[in-house]
């Protein structure tokens, strides 16, 4: 049985996911189809690319991982395929790809081929790509080599030997707001020392927890979540909300 999960701005208001899932089960019956999301903000490739990243390698090996996110960003579109640690990939060369792997070579994707005239192209080419992988007809035979493909330049934390300074770059469905501030990066900085998280005019957040309830309820308080990436969240509240955070706002972390 064939694993194939979905990303997509789509929504769940339209037609959209549920023509994009028919059109897979049409040729592939027993697909096993998991929706990630289709939440995803409209043309936001920057959200899609951060859940994808965190989500992909918990799924079997095999699996085809659609994200159909900001499909038709250009007037020239085209999307493409990849395999990566026995897993495919599946999406619009908007530079998506290039978010969730930051090492990527041209030598690795396929252009996807689609009938121009098709009244719903990204349907048919995911469909139709779906359909010859989970066939196993070969990955280099499901497209035409690629010599150029878009990319976009991962935003990066800035760091010295006192400080690190990054930005929000996800907020969850419970308002935690995710930092682009990595373990490794704060514990090579921190090299033992305490801390002190700075974000707008709040006060700052001086200590690490384990665990969510890990401060007094409605309090705040940082912990590095599954995805190893600092978090700003609150015990039983909203962090975004209560601290007017919001996608790419600064924070510093300064050390004693």
């Amino acid at each position: 049985m064939q694993t194939v999960s979905l990303t997509t701005d789509f929504g769940r208001r339209d037609f959209y996911a549920a023509v994009l899932k028919a059109a897979i089960l049409q040729r592939q019956p027993a697909a096993c189809l998991v929706d990630i999301t289709h939440e995803i903000d409209h043309f936001d490739i920057l959200r899609a690319a951060f859940l994808v990243k965190n989500a992909w390698s918990s799924f079997p090996t095999g699996t085809i991982h659609i994200i159909a996110v900001n499909n038709f960003y250009a007037p020239e579109f085209r999307f493409l395929a990849l395999e990566r640690n026995g897993h495919f990939f599946l999406a619009p060369d908007n530079g998506v790809l290039s978010l969730i792997f930051d090492d990527l070579q041209n030598t690795e994707l396929r252009a996807l081929d689609f009938p121009p005239e098709s009244a719903m192209p990204l349907r048919d080419v995911y469909a139709n790509a779906v359909a010859h992988l989970g066939l196993e007809l070969g990955f280099e035979k499901i497209g035409s080599p690629v010599e150029h493909f878009a990319q976009r330049i991962h935003f990066q934390p800035v760091t010295t030997p006192k400080l690190i300074r990054g930005a929000v770059m996800h907020i969850g469905f419970f308002e935690n707001v995710v930092l682009n501030i990595s373990r490794e990066t704060f514990e090579k900085v921190a090299n033992g020392r305490p801390f002190s998280l700075h974000f707008r005019r709040n006060d700052p957040i001086t200590r690490l927890s384990k665990n969510y309830t890990d401060a007094p309820l409605g309090e705040p308080l940082c912990l590095f979540n599954s995805a190893g990436l600092l978090e700003i969240a609150v015990n039983m509240g909203r962090a975004a909300t209560l601290f007017g955070l919001k996608i790419e706002d600064l924070v510093q972390v300064d050390f004693h």
